[in-house]
């Protein structure tokens, strides 16, 4: 199968070695961050840093300031690694070594908009803003999504783009020093905690037939109980169901669906109209459309209309990925299974020769590993080993 590495331009610009590393790790192809969002990162190889702290969202890219002049939202440069442009200086030390390049572009999580814009964040409710997370039903937001996509996704030398966070961002984030642990939400409490009540909200909810604020009381009331740490955590739509109840997760869910498909139709749209013939576009996913985050919530039927392909969280149990690939399974497109191969952040490269076998009987044609950047030598080691068997 097909397999591509993620990496920041920060693993390659400055380390000679680096591109030919990755390509002998048995790749193809890399996933380069040519937009991407506030992080702190190891870099155990490199030869001038081992700590890269990206200070806020931002493009790894010189943005195109005609596109950007006068506009109160815009893209943030980078100033963290040493290169008038990053994402090309790694783009082509990588297509040197013979890999494809596609770029790895993150849409809406965005902190340090948020921060300069509160207007544009998701708002709770409880009335607690999540600058974190841009509302994606907000006009200014959704017109500076797409834009951005277009911007990132197509830049020399890449044939081709993943867009992250294309959709609904929430409660959950990896904030920086969370405390957030302290009472157990579950998948349907995490759900409620990210309905939005901003003013765009509150006007799809009307559209819907709901009333904002008794929404919101009914909303508080469903998690009540939660507070209280009555019972398990409940998990899926009918957990969310149980809370809420079938009427409003229903109108909620139509409400929602509506807008996070529409904004995905339009930046798969503005990124063909600014590529070359060919391009491809996948989208990172989740086939629960109640999923917020980096991997949103889509309806598979309906994705894979209007993208190449998907890609989506496989590290874990064989359930787990049967409960992610199965929905997609023969719907054509481009499957790509996504495995985590940096054993202290929870993946499992030792099993990846397994885990990659069993995502292709589910129907997946394609691999992303991540994260090439941030894995230590042993996980590399167990990469291409993995690999090198997979392709014989």
């Amino acid at each position: 199968m097909k397999t591509s590495a993620f990496l920041y331009p920060w693993d390659v610009v400055g380390d000679p070695d680096a591109a030919a590393r990755v390509a002998d790790l048995g790749v193809q192809q890399v996933t380069l961050a040519a937009a991407y969002h506030s992080t702190r990162a190891l870099t155990p190889r490199h030869p001038g840093h081992r700590v890269v702290t990206a200070e806020h969202a931002a493009v790894l890219y010189p943005p195109d300031a005609a596109r950007w002049a006068g506009r109160e939202l815009r893209p943030r440069e980078q100033s963290w690694v040493a290169s008038d442009d990053a994402f090309a200086e790694a783009a082509e030390a990588l297509a040197g070594a013979g890999l494809e390049v596609h770029t790895w572009v993150v849409l809406a999580h965005n902190s340090r908009l948020g921060a300069e814009h509160p207007d544009t964040s998701v708002v709770n409710a409880y009335g607690d803003r999540y600058p974190w997370a841009p509302c994606i039903a907000g006009a200014a937001v959704r017109e500076y999504l797409i834009d951005l996509a277009a911007e990132a996704a197509v830049r020399t030398g890449a044939r081709g783009t993943e867009l992250e966070s294309c959709g609904w961002y929430g409660f959950a984030h990896l904030h920086a020093h969370d405390k957030i642990a302290g009472v157990g939400l579950g998948d349907a409490a995490q759900y409620l905690m990210s309905l939005c009540f901003c003013p765009a909200c509150r006007t799809g909810y009307a559209g819907q037939g709901l009333d904002a604020d008794g929404l919101a009381a009914a909303v508080r009331g469903a998690l009540e109980p939660v507070w209280a740490g009555a019972g398990s955590p409940e998990t899926g739509r009918a957990g969310i169901e149980k809370l809420l109840g079938a009427d409003l997760t229903e109108a909620t869910l139509r409400w929602r669906g509506t807008v996070a498909r529409t904004l995905q139709e339009s930046a798969v749209t503005a990124v063909r109209a600014a590529a070359e013939p060919g391009f491809q576009v996948l989208l990172h996913a989740d086939p629960e459309p109640h999923r917020t985050g980096a991997n949103v919530g889509v309806d598979p039927e309906h994705i894979l209309s209007a993208a190449d392909g998907v890609v989506l969280p496989c590290t874990g149990g064989d359930a787990a990925r049967e409960a992610v690939l199965g929905p997609f399974a023969g719907r054509g497109g481009v499957l790509a299974a996504n495995f985590g191969v940096v054993t202290g952040m929870g993946g499992s490269p030792a099993t990846l020769e397994r885990d990659a076998a069993h995502a292709a009987s589910l129907g997946a044609d394609q691999l992303r590993l991540y994260h090439a950047g941030l894995a230590s030598a042993p996980d590399l080691r167990a990469v291409a080993e993995a690999l090198s068997r997979l392709g014989r």
